[in-house]
């Protein structure tokens, strides 16, 4: 099997940000047709002739950080957090970073939501500039933050109710959501295995099934970016490990744009179509890894030689970036 190897090694590609697309060990052919449908779809044919004056646009990204930097205020010297930092998620594409703790992972999820600005660089969606705007992501925290006083029922609601320009009416008094709504929450609930706890709250629920709840609720918010913060970092592993399962049958059947934060890398190799390799902060995109199986994917992909190869390669170069933080 081809082992997964840095750029030296494979004249690996250059991606559209300049860093290095590494792809792992036994990409399957049925993948690289896949990813060569995928590169039709957004740059077009290449050797058609033209049956047309209107030529099909490229299809944006959903979402491009591009050259980013931030530094904070320390007493009096400047702390860098992003250190150029770029990358990429297609439309309907599962995105993992992985990284060294401290790196600036979430600071980089704050600046995508429009909470933080970068002193240089730029945040795009959907191709159009969207720097230090708000409003264009749907967020899972690492805890659910559920209102204790919504029933699970309401809780799903919320995201679209604040996300209506009409959501609030003069005493800001919530309307009540319309019937269709509620009917997709029903539906969803029931599809996660929570039929019959519509009318229950949060405290009556496990953790896994409070993750649920939360998931939901991002998921059904009417952005198609949604940003998934160390969701399952809390739970016990029996737990996350249903959860994995769960969460890859759930987003198979949305197929939203996602870019999720995990610190486990077998967890980033299960879920996602690429996996990027942070450096320490100031972080910097490391590699870039295209995960080499097919999809639907299922636990057993684990214990494939190829997982493993990838798995151990990034673990190698995560443990190569702490060795440099402790002696720096």
């Amino acid at each position: 099997m081809k082992q997964l190897q840095d750029k030296p090694d494979t004249g690996g590609e250059e991606t559209k940000h300049g860093h290095t697309a590494l792809t792992g060990a036994g990409i399957s052919n049925a993948h690289d047709a896949r990813l060569a449908s995928v590169a039709t779809q957004v740059a077009g044919p290449t050797d058609a002739a033209p049956a047309s004056n209107s030529a099909a646009a490229p299809v944006p990204s959903a979402l491009d950080i591009v050259d980013v930097h931030v530094a904070f205020k320390e007493r009096r010297r400047k702390l860098p957090v992003l250190n150029g930092l770029s990358l990429t998620v297609e439309t309907g594409e599962f995105v993992a970073i992985v990284g060294p703790s401290g790196c600036g992972k979430s600071t980089l999820f704050h600046i995508i939501g429009g909470l933080l600005n970068p002193q240089a660089g730029e945040v795009r969606m959907n191709g159009k500039p969207v720097t230090g705007q708000r409003g264009h992501i749907s967020y899972m925290p690492q805890q659910p933050a559920l209102f204790p006083w919504r029933t699970i029922e309401d809780n799903v609601l919320l995201a679209g109710e604040v996300a209506s320009a009409a959501a609030f009416t003069a005493s800001n008094a919530l309307p009540a959501p319309r019937p269709e709504a509620l009917a997709e929450a029903r539906h969803w609930l029931g599809s996660v295995g929570l039929a019959g706890f519509e009318r229950a709250y949060p405290h009556q629920l496990s953790g896994g099934m409070q993750q649920r709840v939360a998931f939901l609720r991002a998921l059904l918010s009417p952005q198609e970016l949604m940003l998934l913060d160390e969701p399952f970092s809390a739970l016990d592993a029996l737990t996350r490990s249903d959860m994995q399962r769960w969460l890859l049958d759930i987003w198979e059947q949305n197929r939203r744009s996602v870019l999720f934060i995990t610190h486990n890398i077998e967890e980033a190799l299960l879920l996602a179509d690429r996996v990027y390799v942070l450096s320490n902060r100031p972080a910097a995109v490391l590699h870039e890894v295209q995960v080499p199986f097919d999809r639907p994917r299922r636990e057993e992909i684990t214990e494939d030689p190829a997982f493993l190869e990838s798995k151990r390669q990034i673990a190698q170069w995560m443990k190569e970036e702490q060795q440099k933080a402790r002696l720096s």
